[in-house]
C-alpha cells in the first residue's frame, strides 16, 4: 500500500500534536513552519518581563520529533495552496518550493487583530510571537533605563506609564508582572526616581476582567490586581494610540487621553493569513475574524483531505486556547491514520472537552476554573505552574524553567533583563522594507525595498 503523504503547516500545539499522533501511522509527513521551534505561548508575558528566556518557552520543532522517522520539518513561508493539484507552496528567504499532499493539516494559528485600527500596531505590539515578547521586553525594560536618563518630570512621568489593552489572561498577566517588576524587582536599582512611582493600567470595553472566568473569579482577580497596583479600567473602548498616549472612551461618554511610552496590545486575535490562502483555494467561509468555518469534522466543506485546526478553525464552543489545538490535532490524526490504514474513518463528529481555564495574577497568586470548580490564591497558582510545566516540550525546557521560575518566585531577580536595540526596533524597520527583502539583505544588496507590506518576518 502506497503511504499517504500529510503536510502540517504550523508547529505550534496543533500542529506539534498532530504530527506525533501520526507517529505509528503508515504516512509520511512534511511539516511546514515559518519559525524553526514550537512555541509555548501561554509563557511568552514571561519572556517579555525578563522571568524566562525565549529558549525556555520555544524549544526546536526538529529536536522534539527527532526520534519520528516518518517527520521532516522545513522552515518557510506559506504563499500558496492548489487545491486541485494537491500542493503547497512555501518559500525559505527567496527559494520557493512546491510540496505534494494527500492530506493537509492547516494548523497556522492566529495573529494580533487591532479591530480594524492595524497603525496601533506600531506603537503597541502585540502577544503571539518570541518576536512580540523580545521587542517587548526591550520596550518595558527600556522605559525604566529611559526614565533614569532624564531629569524632565513629565517625561518620566510618561515613561513610567506602561498600558495594557485587553483583560483576558494575558493582559492580566501582563500587567502584573508589569507592577511586580516596578515594585519588587528593580527596588532600589535606580538612582533619580523609585521604580514604584510607575502606573500600570488595564483597560478593556468589557465590565469585569477575565470574562469566561465569570463574575466571581473576575471581582477576585480585579482586587488582587488592585493590591498589587494595577489601575484597571473597565467599559472603556480604546479610540487611539499614537507614539507617546492610549485615549479610551468610557461607556458614559469620558474619553481620557493618558501620556505613555508603553503600550502592550492583548485583545482580540485574527486568523492567520494562510486562511486566506484556503478560502482562495477552495472558496471556503471565513468568519470576521479570518477564521476559517470548518465543518463538524474539521474539514473544509467539499475538501475532506484538507483539514483546520487550532485559533484558526472557526468551530462553535471551541476558545482559543492550547487545549483547543490539541484535541482537534489528535482527532484530525485519529481520522487520517485511519485512512491511511485503508479504511472509511468513523462519522463521529468533533467534540470539545472543556479541561477548564487559568490565569496568573502575580507571585503565589493565580485564578483556576474547571467546571464548577473554582480555586484562587496559592493553590491555583501551584495548579498553574504544575500544568504549564507539564505541558513544555522537552525536558531541557522543564529543568530551565524550573530553575527560572525557582530564582523569579522565590527571590525577586529576573534572569532575562538582556534587552538590545535591535530587538526593539527590528519589526518596525522590517514593516518598513516590506515583503521579500530577508535574500536581498543576506546578499549585501542596497536597495532592499521589499514587495508591499510585511505581514511576517
Amino acid at each position: 500500500m502506497t503511504r499517504r503523504r500529510v503536510v502540517i503547516i504550523g508547529s505550534g500545539f496543533g500542529g506539534l500534536f498532530a504530527a506525533k499522533a501520526l507517529r505509528g501511522a503508515p504516512v509520511d509527513i512534511t511539516l511546514i513552519s515559518k519559525t524553526t521551534h514550537h512555541l509555548f505561548q501561554p509563557l511568552l508575558y514571561q519572556v517579555a518581563t525578563g522571568i524566562l528566556s525565549e529558549g525556555s518557552i520555544a524549544p526546536a520543532t526538529r529536536e522534539i520529533l527527532r526520534s519520528q522517522d516518518n517527520v521532516r520539518v522545513l522552515t518557510g513561508l506559506v504563499t500558496g495552496i492548489d487545491a486541485e493539484a494537491g500542493t503547497v507552496v512555501h518559500r525559505h528567504h527567496d527559494d520557493e518550493t512546491s510540496t505534494p499532499y494527500d492530506e493537509l493539516i492547516v494548523a497556522a494559528g492566529a495573529g494580533q487583530s487591532y479591530f480594524g485600527n492595524d497603525h496601533f500596531a506600531a506603537f503597541a505590539p502585540g502577544m503571539k510571537s518570541i518576536d512580540d515578547a523580545l521587542e517587548l521586553r526591550a520596550r518595558i525594560f527600556g522605559a525604566f533605563e529611559a526614565a533614569e536618563g532624564t531629569d524632565d518630570p513629565e517625561e518620566r512621568r510618561k515613561l513610567l506609564t506602561f498600558v495594557v489593552v485587553g483583560a483576558g489572561p494575558t493582559g492580566v498577566e501582563m500587567a502584573g508582572q508589569i507592577a511586580e517588576l516596578a515594585n519588587v524587582t528593580l527596588k532600589e536599582q535606580f538612582r533619580s526616581f523609585d521604580p514604584a512611582d510607575a502606573r500600570v493600567f488595564l483597560v478593556d470595553g468589557a465590565d469585569q476582567v477575565l470574562p469566561p472566568f465569570g463574575p466571581r473569579l473576575g471581582v477576585k482577580t480585579q482586587r488582587s490586581l488592585e493590591r498589587a497596583g494595577v489601575e484597571v479600567v473597565l467599559q472603556a473602548l480604546v479610540t487611539d494610540v499614537d507614539a507617546d498616549s492610549v485615549t479610551w472612551k468610557t461607556a458614559e461618554g469620558e474619553s481620557t487621553r493618558m501620556p505613555c511610552a508603553t503600550k502592550v496590545w492583548a485583545a482580540g486575535v485574527r486568523g492567520s493569513e494562510v486562511g486566506a490562502l484556503v478560502a482562495q483555494a477552495t472558496g471556503v467561509e471565513l468568519d470576521r475574524a479570518g477564521r476559517v468555518v470548518v465543518d463538524e469534522y474539521l474539514a473544509v466543506p467539499g475538501h475532506p483531505e484538507i483539514t483546520v485546526i487550532g485559533d484558526l478553525a472557526a468551530v462553535p464552543g471551541v476558545p482559543g486556547v492550547a487545549q483547543g489545538a490539541i484535541q482537534g490535532a489528535r482527532y484530525v490524526a485519529a481520522r487520517i491514520a485511519e485512512r491511511a490504514a485503508g479504511s472509511e474513518p468513523e462519522q463521529r463528529p468533533f467534540s470539545y472537552v472543556d479541561k477548564g481555564s487559568m490565569a496568573t495574577i502575580s507571585k503565589f497568586s493565580a485564578v483556576v476554573k474547571m467546571g464548577r470548580l473554582e480555586l484562587t490564591g496559592f493553590i491555583a497558582w501551584a495548579a498553574w505552574l504544575f500544568l504549564h510545566l507539564l505541558y513544555i516540550a522537552g525536558f531541557k525546557s522543564r529543568v530551565t524553567t524550573l530553575l527560572h521560575w525557582a530564582i523569579s518566585f522565590v527571590g525577586t531577580g529576573r534572569t532575562e533583563r538582556v534587552t538590545t536595540n535591535q530587538q526593539l526596533v527590528g519589526r518596525l524597520a522590517l514593516d518598513q522594507l516590506g515583503q521579500r527583502v530577508s535574500g536581498r539583505l543576506f546578499r549585501g544588496e542596497r536597495d532592499v525595498r521589499g514587495e508591499g507590506p510585511r505581514t511576517t518576518s
